[in-house]
């Protein structure tokens, strides 16, 4: 793989902060800062999901008590066995 060029000082001076705090190189740092970042946006995204799952059972939760009880999704209350309309 390729290998980074980075220029700008302030980054490279935070990188070997980091560094010595957590008692690695600046390759180790720049690695678990990325890796951390990653799998935050990973946690996100898996939350974002089950939000949208939520809201989906939710909502078929709240439509299902539209239908009459005993109603079938089968619609055999509306067609016979050679499905005809009753």
């Amino acid at each position: 793989m390729g290998e980074l060029n980075i220029k700008d000082e302030a980054l490279i001076g935070n990188a070997r902060r980091l560094a010595e705090q957590f008692g690695t190189s600046v390759t180790g740092a720049m690695r678990a800062a990325v890796d951390a970042m990653l799998a935050e946006q990973d946690r996100e995204k898996f939350a974002r999901h089950e939000a949208q799952a939520r809201a989906i059972r939710d909502i078929v939760e709240s439509a299902s008590r539209l239908f009459p009880p005993g109603s079938a999704s089968d619609h055999s209350e509306v067609y016979d066995e050679h499905g005809l309309p009753k």
